[in-house]
């Protein structure tokens, strides 16, 4: 007898993440939408998949604990705003 696998349904989601020069070199990765989600690496590329694995760690946590993962709204905007004092 086979045993039936349960298929589950994957789904893609986009966050915006922040990619900041450390003063020691490499960057620092913010994800503002998955509180505490932060990571780091010492190229733009080694940061960019840094927070891919941090990003899917972190959903991968909320779905086990049964929680709500958060969903960045479609229309957010992202800006520098000058402020001259």
């Amino acid at each position: 007898m086979k045993k039936s696998k349960k298929k589950i349904k994957k789904e893609i989601f986009n966050y915006t993440v922040i990619f900041e020069p450390a003063e020691e070199g490499g960057f620092i990765v913010h994800v503002p939408s998955l509180p505490g989600c932060h990571t780091q690496g010492e190229t733009l590329d080694e940061a960019y998949r840094m927070a891919q694995d941090a990003i899917y760690g972190y959903i991968k946590t909320l779905r086990e604990l049964k929680e709500e993962i958060p969903k960045e709204a479609e229309s957010s905007v992202v800006a520098k705003i000058p402020i001259k004092i």
